[in-house]
């Protein structure tokens, strides 16, 4: 059975109308600022509330602690990945399998690094946050899409393909992470992704034989 995130991280409620959603965007921004500046152990709803221009009251409206404010956070930032991963790999159904893991690696270090002061914050929040939930939902969802795209390669010859699958999302999403733990500059983390490609062909062109 799957994780289910604790009572006490759940939201109070999902903001329905149009100027709700900008009070919570406004939020989420302000969270990510205080975790850059000062951590999951210096951020308080107190302070995000001051840096989003919303009173404590509003914040509490949606969120009753800040370790459920950094809960939805996350999982919003994992639904949009998600969702990108899901496209790419209906879009990549039928290719070459190395043309398939090639565009699955763009996708997710697209993602990861269009916002990277936000996936930043987000490393350092998980650390204090009980997101087990939320990564066995997104490891679940985003398995089924890439499982499914590696499955019906153009080239993928009689062959397990959702230990296939395993081993290049496990290398892909675990190289993509520590780049940013190790704090890369761009010109590594390009080279990263570079070899990282080399790597995954190089393995493909072995199943493949």
């Amino acid at each position: 059975m799957a994780p289910q995130p604790p009572k006490a991280l759940k939201p109070r409620k999902t903001p329905a109308q149009s100027r709700s959603r900008v009070t919570v965007d406004a939020i989420f921004e302000a969270t990510i600022q205080v975790l850059l500046s000062r951590g999951m152990a210096g951020l308080t709803t107190t302070s995000v509330a001051e840096r989003a221009g919303v009173s404590v009251g509003t914040m509490y409206q949606y969120f009753p602690n800040k370790q459920s404010l950094v809960h939805a956070l996350n999982d919003r930032f994992l639904t949009a990945l998600a969702e990108r991963v899901e496209g790419t790999c209906a879009r990549m159904r039928a290719q070459p399998l190395a043309e398939a893991a090639e565009a699955l690696i763009d996708t997710y270090w697209a993602v990861k690094t269009e916002r990277v002061e936000l996936t930043q914050a987000l490393y350092r929040s998980v650390a204090e946050l009980d997101n087990d939930a939320l990564m066995h939902a997104f490891a679940a969802r985003v398995d089924r899409a890439t499982t499914a795209m590696f499955r019906e390669a153009a080239d993928l010859p009689a062959h397990d393909a959702s230990r296939l699958n395993l081993l290049l999302t496990t290398v892909i999403y675990g190289a993509v992470r520590n780049a940013f733990e190790r704090g890369l500059d761009p010109e590594e983390i390009s080279g990263l992704k570079s070899d990282l490609k080399a790597m995954c062909r190089a393995h493909l062109a072995s199943v493949g034989r």
